[in-house]
C-alpha cells in the first residue's frame, strides 16, 4: 500500500488556520468528517486527547502527529495539514509545530495501514525530507513527494537486504566443515546494543523511535538489533543470544514491555520520545554499559551508571500496584454486582425462592463472580510486584482474608504480603547453585511463598484485619447523620477531583470495601452520584450556556448526558483538560452536595455501578436522582456563570 492511499489530497490542509493546539485539532478532525472518514468526531477527539494527556505528539523538529485507533474510524486516513504561522502544540522541544499528520486508524482491521504508517513515521525521521515538505504549495506536489520518497526508501531497503544476505551466504560457505573459526576471523562477536520501542497506541512513536536509533547507529559505526512493540505486536523480537550479546539495551517505551529478559543487564528505560530525540545519547551510553543492572526478581539496581534514572517513587509504585489489582477485580464487581442488583428486581416479584433470582444470585453473588473479588484483586496486587510466582500466594492470601472477614483490608494486604514475600525469596536462593535454577518458580517460590504467606495470614493478618473490619463495619452502621453527610460529601468530591484516577479510585475502592463486607450500598450511593455529576454538569453547561464553548464542545456536551446517566466520569475529561481550575472546581463542588444529599436522605444503591440502569434499585429511587440533578445544576451554574464567553476571549487575544 502506498501512503498516498492513506494521505488522500482531499482531506489536506495546505493552510492551517488554528492558533491554538486544540484549534489545530479540531480542524484536522473537521476534515476527517467532511471527508466521511470518521463517524462519531466527539469520540474521535476524545480519543486523540486522552492519547495527548499520556504525552504530547508533537514530537519537535516542527511536526506533530497526533493519532487514536478508535471504533469512530471509518477508513484509515493521515489528514496532512501546513501552518504558515506555526502552532504551540506542547511539542518536545518546545518550538512551535508546523507540519502536521493527523493519523486516523480503524479498530479491528488488517495490518496493512498499520505497516504504512509505520513507514510514514520512519520518513518523518528525515530533515531533508521535512524542509522539502515545508515548501510545497498544493496536494499534489505533497502526494508526488511521498511517492517518491517510499519508492526510494523500498529501493534502499531492498538492496540493504540483498547486501545481507550475500554477506551470510558469504560467511556460511567461509566456515570449515567440521564447525571449527575462520581463519582470520576475530575471537569475539561484534559489540551490539539492543533496543526496544513502543508507545501506547503504538502507531507513530514506536517507529521513528526505531528508525532514530538505527539511523544514528549507523552513523556511529555501532551494530544495534530494535524490536518492535507497535499495534501489530512485537516485531523483530530479540533473541536470547542477541540479549546475551549486547553490551547494553535501551527501552524507549511508554507502555509494559517484557522486562524479564534483561534481568542481570544495564538497561536504559525512557520515554519513547527519548528515542526519537535523544538517539545519540542513548545508544552511546547503551554501547559503554552506562546504565542501571536491571533487576526482574527485585533485586536492586547496581553499577553503570544512576539508579535513580527512571525510577518510580515509592507511592507510584505502591499505587501501580494497587491499581493492577483493582482494574483485575473491577470486571467481577461490575458483571457480578449488576446481576445480583438485577435479582433483587426478580426477588421481589416472586420472592427468595424465584428461579431466576436465585440463578441470577448464584452467577454474581457469592458464590460466583464476588466471591472471587478479594482473591483477585490480592492475587494481581502480588502479581504486580513479585511477578508470576507471586500469583498463587496472592490469591490464596486474599481468599483466607474473605474466608475469615479480613476482607477487603486483608486482601490489600494479603497482596502486598504474597509480592514482597516473593521477593524476599528470590534473594534468599539467589546464592544456590544454577542448576536449580529450574526447581525455583514451579517448586520452591509456590511451596515456600505459601507457607510463609499463609501461615502470616492465619496468625496475624487475618486476625488483626478481622477485628479493624468489623470495628470499621460497626461503626459505620451507628454513625450520626451528621458524619454520615460529613463523610457522603468527602466521597462524592473526591469522585471529581481526578475523574478516575488515583482520588476517584480510593473513594469507589472504599465503598466497594464496605460494600463487599457487609451488601450496604450507603457509600455506594454517594460514590455512584458524585461520579455521575461531572459528565452531566458539563452537559447541562454546554446546553444552557452556549455563548460560553465551541460548537465541537456543544456537541461533546451532548454525548455526556449519556456517559453521565452512565456513571460513567471520564466523559468530562477532555473539558477538565482544556480549563483545568473552572471545570475541577464547578465539578468538585457539585459532587460534594451530590454525595452528602444521598446520605441525608439515607440512600442504599445494591449496586456497585451503572448510574441510572440500576437507580430504580434504591431504596429512594427518586430521591437519588433528585440528589444528581442538584449536584449537576449546582456545578453547571458555578461552570456557565464562571467561565469566560468566545467573545471576551477573542477580544482578550486582539488585545
Amino acid at each position: 500500500m502506498r501512503i498516498t492511499d492513506l494521505m488522500i489530497k482531499q482531506t489536506m490542509i495546505m493552510d492551517l488556520q488554528a492558533t491554538t493546539k486544540e484549534a489545530a485539532i479540531d480542524e484536522l478532525i473537521a476534515s476527517l468528517d467532511q471527508n466521511g472518514r470518521i463517524n462519531d468526531r466527539v469520540l474521535f477527539k476524545e480519543m486523540i486527547l486522552k492519547r495527548e494527556a499520556e504525552s504530547s505528539t508533537g514530537i519537535g523538529g516542527g511536526i506533530a502527529m497526533p493519532h487514536a485507533k478508535t471504533k469512530a474510524v471509518n477508513e484509515a486516513t493521515v489528514v496532512f495539514a501546513k501552518s504558515a504561522a506555526g502552532v504551540d502544540f506542547e511539542t518536545l522541544d518546545g518550538e512551535p509545530a508546523y507540519l502536521f499528520f493527523m493519523i486516523a486508524a480503524p479498530e479491528g482491521a488488517g495490518n496493512t495501514h498499520l505497516r504504512t504508517l509505520a513507514a510514514l513515521s520512519r520518513m518523518l525521521i528525515d530533515p531533508d525530507f521535512i524542509e522539502q515538505l515545508k515548501n510545497t504549495r498544493t496536494p499534489d506536489e505533497v502526494a508526488a513527494l511521498f511517492d517518491a520518497k517510499q519508492a526510494a526508501d523500498e529501493a534502499a531497503k531492498a538492496a540493504e537486504e540483498a547486501a545481507l544476505a550475500a554477506k551470510a551466504s558469504k560467511q556460511a560457505a567461509a566456515q570449515p566443515a567440521d564447525g571449527g573459526m575462520i581463519v582470520g576471523a576475530p575471537d569475539k562477536m561484534e559489540a551490539l546494543v539492543v533496543a526496544v520501542t513502543a508507545c501506547p497506541t503504538g502507531i507513530a512513536h514506536t517507529y521513528m523511535a526505531e528508525d532514530a536509533l538505527k539511523k544514528k547507529a549507523k552513523e556511529l559505526g555501532i551494530n544495534i538489533r530494535v524490536e518492535t512493540n507497535g499495534s501489530e505486536g512485537a516485531k523483530n523480537t530479540l533473541t536470547a543470544d542477541e540479549i546475551s550479546r549486547a553490551s547494553g539495551v535501551i527501552v524507549a517505551a511508554d507502555k509494559q514491555v517484557e522486562m524479564g529478559r534483561f534481568d542481570g543487564k544495564p538497561v536504559l528505560q525512557r520515554p519513547v520520545s527519548d528515542g526519537i530525540r535523544k538517539p545519540e545519547e542513548l545508544i552511546r551510553k547503551a554501547a559503554a554499559g552506562d546504565a542501571p543492572i536491571y533487576r526482574s526478581k527485585g533485586g536492586a539496581s547496581s553499577a553503570g551508571g544512576s539508579a535513580a534514572e527512571g525510577k518510580p517513587s515509592i507511592g507510584s509504585k505502591i499505587y501501580k500496584d494497587l491499581m493492577n489489582g483493582i482494574s483485575h477485580m473491577l470486571p467481577f464487581v461490575v458483571g457480578g454486582g449488576i446481576l445480583i442488583a438485577i435479582s433483587f428486581l426478580f426477588e421481589q416479584v416472586g420472592g427468595a425462592e424465584n428461579p431466576i433470582y436465585k440463578l441470577l444470585m448464584a452467577i454474581g453473588g457469592g458464590d460466583g463472580a464476588f466471591h472471587f473479588l478479594i482473591p483477585i484483586l490480592a492475587g494481581f496486587i502480588a502479581m504486580s510486584i513479585g511477578d508470576r510466582p507471586a500469583l498463587m500466594p496472592g490469591i490464596v492470601g486474599g481468599y483466607m482474608a474473605a474466608s475469615s472477614n479480613a476482607g477487603f483490608l486483608g486482601g490489600l494486604a494479603a497482596g502486598f504480603l504474597a509480592g514482597y514475600i516473593v521477593i524476599g525469596l528470590r534473594k534468599l536462593f539467589a546464592g544456590l547453585p544454577k542448576s536449580l535454577d529450574g526447581l525455583k518458580p514451579i517448586l520452591l517460590y509456590p511451596v515456600f511463598g505459601l507457607l510463609v504467606t499463609g501461615t502470616i495470614m492465619y496468625f496475624i493478618f487475618d486476625p488483626f484485619f478481622s477485628w479493624i473490619n468489623t470495628g470499621l463495619t460497626d461503626g459505620l452502621k451507628n454513625i450520626g447523620t451528621g458524619n454520615a453527610v460529613l463523610l457522603g460529601i468527602i466521597l462524592g468530591g473526591m469522585m471529581a477531583i481526578d475523574m478516575g484516577g488515583p482520588f476517584n479510585k480510593a473513594a469507589y475502592t472504599f465503598a466497594i470495601g464496605i460494600f463487599t463486607s457487609t451488601g450496604d450500598g450507603v457509600w455506594m450511593a454517594a460514590v455512584m452520584a458524585g461520579g455521575m455529576v461531572p459528565p452531566l454538569a458539563i452537559a447541562l453547561a454546554t446546553t444552557f450556556f452556549k455563548q460560553k464553548f465551541t460548537e465541537e464542545e456543544r456537541k461533546s456536551g451532548l454525548t455526556n448526558y449519556v456517559l453521565g446517566l452512565s456513571f460513567i466520569t471520564e466523559g468530562a475529561i477532555p473539558f477538565a483538560a482544556a480549563d483545568p481550575l473552572r471545570v475541577l472546581t464547578s465539578c468538585i463542588i457539585g459532587s460534594a452536595v451530590a454525595g452528602g444529599l444521598t446520605q441525608l436522605w439515607h440512600i442504599n444503591i445494591p449496586a456497585p455501578h451503572g448510574g441510572i440502569f440500576v437507580a430504580a434499585l434504591a431504596n429512594h429511587a427518586l430521591l437519588f436522582m433528585l440528589s444528581v440533578i442538584i449536584g449537576s445544576v449546582i456545578s453547571a451554574l458555578i461552570l456557565g456563570v464562571w467561565k469566560k464567553s468566545l467573545a471576551d476571549k477573542r477580544v482578550a487575544v486582539k488585545a
